[in-house]
């Protein structure tokens, strides 16, 4: 029997996961918007114009702005940015079924909390099974069907196994995982990385700067995963090192090019808005370091990020700030 798949996100990520889940015609996929002009739009041009214009949408993929679309899913993707997922998920609690699992595909930390997305939405859906996808994928390379290998983490194997089986596709592998604390962590510090990674290029430091913030940023990220309560292989895999290379090396990445930015001189509070790309860095920096700082976890590059963005140090004073640490052994 097919699948039925929402997909709940009409941004770039979400048309990409709902074009590939779509592309082999094994599964009944829905793609939900928000915007029910947006929606009909694309319904009637097979094209997402303002997010992924050079990619066509299957004929197959469904596309609605109604939330009863939920009430027959057999697996909800949620695709909506991290500081809306809790919103999303009180909407739709009274449409969507107890057995479905509910999919977390966004990165980030809960703005209000700190901690992990999927413990504030499993506190919300307490029926439902709450599951995490990350890892390296950037939405156009998905789009098009280029190889795209990512993880998908829940409660146990088992059900990351199942889960990762009925959405993995001929170009589209997930790989499952039991460490949902693990996965999160990686994919969510990563993106602080990233920013780090930009900042370096965008201040004309160099390609050998960039690549030892990359290195010791995984040294953070594995010491917050550790933290955190995951596991610390989890750190070198798709959901760690995999999605930090590619989003702490490519102009694709958006908290790669709001880094550069930065490091070029730009204000923090010019880059973001309701107009602008969201960056979902810029939200976990600042609540990785508050934490870091509470409970004394060594996160230098993740600090000096949450500092430029909040006006405390300027580009210059931060890197400044890091070549005066004192030299450690490299595993410290």
């Amino acid at each position: 029997m097919s699948k039925n798949i929402v997909v709940a996100g009409g941004g770039a990520f979400g048309t990409a996961l709902a074009i590939v889940m779509s592309a082999d015609e094994i599964a009944n996929v829905t793609l939900l918007m928000r915007d029910e002009t947006n929606a009909a739009q694309m319904q009637s041009l097979r094209i997402n114009q303002s997010r992924l214009p050079d990619v066509k949408v299957p004929d197959a993929l469904s596309i609605t702005s109604d939330l009863s679309c939920v009430e027959t899913a057999d697996i909800l993707l949620s695709v909506v940015p991290t500081g809306a997922q809790l919103s999303f998920a009180d909407q739709i609690k009274p449409h969507l079924d107890a057995k479905t699992p509910f999919v977390i595909c966004s990165k980030g930390f809960d703005k209000k909390s700190g901690g992990l997305m999927s413990n504030s939405v499993r506190n919300l859906l307490t029926q439902h099974d709450v599951a995490v996808l990350s890892g390296p994928g950037f939405a156009s390379d998905i789009a098009k069907g280029l190889p795209t290998a990512m993880t998908l983490a829940a409660h146990d194997l088992a059900s990351a196994q199942e889960l990762s089986n009925a959405l993995s596709r001929q170009t589209f592998r997930l790989y499952g995982s039991d460490d949902l604390t693990g996965v999160q962590t990686g994919g969510a510090l990563k993106n602080v990385l990233a920013i780090a990674s930009g900042v370096v290029m965008g201040a004309g430091l160099g390609e050998s700067a960039r690549a030892s913030v990359i290195a010791r940023g995984l040294a953070e990220l594995s010491r917050y995963i550790l933290f955190m309560g995951g596991r610390a292989e989890t750190a070198s895999g798709l959901s760690g090192l995999g999605d930090l290379v590619l989003t702490a090396t490519s102009a694709q990445s958006r908290n790669y090019r709001f880094g550069i930015e930065l490091g070029k001189g730009a204000l923090p509070e010019d880059l973001v808005g309701p107009d602008k790309p969201l960056v979902e860095g810029a939200n976990a920096a600042i609540a990785a370091s508050e934490l870091s700082k509470r409970e004394n976890i060594t996160l230098p590059i993740t600090n000096s990020v949450a500092d430029i963005i909040q006006g405390r140090l300027d580009v210059a004073q931060a890197i400044q700030q890091l070549l005066a640490r004192p030299l450690r052994h490299e595993q410290e």
